[in-house]
């Protein structure tokens, strides 16, 4: 924490006023232990109807809100505006939670991990699926029964922001939006060691965003893996992901488990609000408290980002990628 003497509240920021930021800016200011001290965004009047509904002062920038003593500050930016945020953060000391994806790219992520490492920062990031009961639970499934086989698939349609059309400004759909099954592969499965992916180019005007692609995963456990990847469905029709263990099945999605073994098929659903349970684990390390299980650091989140762009990359390249 960046002060001295205990205090009842954590003070906190927010930068970035879009749905994600309004999300966890409710969120936080409905904990009764917490103060939003205030609210930033780069566009200019983007934050002040938030900041009325929340009853918090509008901060000019991030800048602003770093000078105001706070225990953690919440970014949650588009992924083109990642980097000198994260930076400034570390420069002052300043724990951060950070939404997915880390950035475009792999580069800035790069840079952000070596300075947050440097100063010891405690992080997180908006893994929320991580919360959830039902990963834990299928987690232990995959622990008892060697994964073979991981299908992992996010179709939907394209989201509203202007931003994530273009390649340069979001990365892609693998990138922006798989990434949150690519890290549950990982967490499953082990690590990603080579990708092999190819795409089918945007048929809509204005989007250089890939309408679909399909990639082939080898993990470092032996097992392997499909990645497949759509946005051009008016609504969202499946993300989720499905594995293969020795004598055993898992068929996850942020909304329900389902576990086939010899003994027949269980089905359960979430007893976890995870969106919320993000932002309390990271509040509770805030509070000097020990990090939850479900709670992703920066570094984790880079391995996860690493694949996804490995991914793209491949997908651009026709090459194999090693992440």
């Amino acid at each position: 924490m960046g002060h001295d003497s205990p205090r009842d509240r954590i003070r906190v920021g927010l930068v970035g006023a879009g749905g994600v930021g309004a999300r966890h800016a409710r969120t936080l200011a409905g904990f009764p232990d917490v103060e939003l001290v205030g609210l930033a965004d780069a566009v200019p009047g983007a934050a002040d109807a938030l900041a009325a509904e929340l009853g918090v002062p509008v901060a000019r920038d991030a800048d602003e809100l770093l000078a105001h003593d706070l225990d953690g500050i919440w970014l949650c930016v588009p992924p083109f505006a990642h980097g000198e945020l994260e930076l400034a953060a570390v420069r002052a000391g300043v724990p951060f939670l950070v939404e997915k994806p880390l950035a475009t790219g792999v580069a800035v992520a790069e840079q952000v991990a070596r300075a947050v490492a440097a100063a010891g920062l405690p992080t997180a990031t908006g893994y929320h699926w991580r919360h959830l009961d039902t990963v834990a639970a299928a987690r232990a499934v995959c622990a008892a029964h060697r994964p073979r086989l991981v299908d992992a698939t996010w179709l939907d349609r394209v989201p509203p922001p202007a931003w994530w059309s273009r390649r340069e400004r979001s990365g892609g759909q693998v990138v922006e939006q798989l990434t949150h099954v690519l890290d549950l592969a990982r967490l499953l499965a082990g690590e990603v060691v080579e990708v092999r992916a190819t795409a089918a180019p945007s048929g809509a005007e204005g989007r250089d965003v890939d309408d679909a692609t399909a990639a082939l995963l080898a993990f470092d456990s032996g097992a392997v893996g499909t990645v497949t990847a759509a946005c051009s469905l008016p609504g969202k029709l499946r993300a989720g992901l499905d594995v293969v263990c020795d004598g055993a099945a898992v068929e996850l999605t942020e909304t329900s488990l389902t576990v086939t073994t010899a003994e027949g098929a269980t089905r359960s659903e979430p007893r976890v609000d995870a969106r919320t349970a993000v932002d309390r684990a990271f509040l509770d390390v805030l509070a000097g408290g020990a990090p939850a299980e479900g709670l992703v650091d920066y570094a984790e989140a880079l391995r996860t980002h690493r694949v996804a762009v490995a991914i793209a990359e491949s997908a651009r390249s026709g090459d194999a990628v090693r992440p």
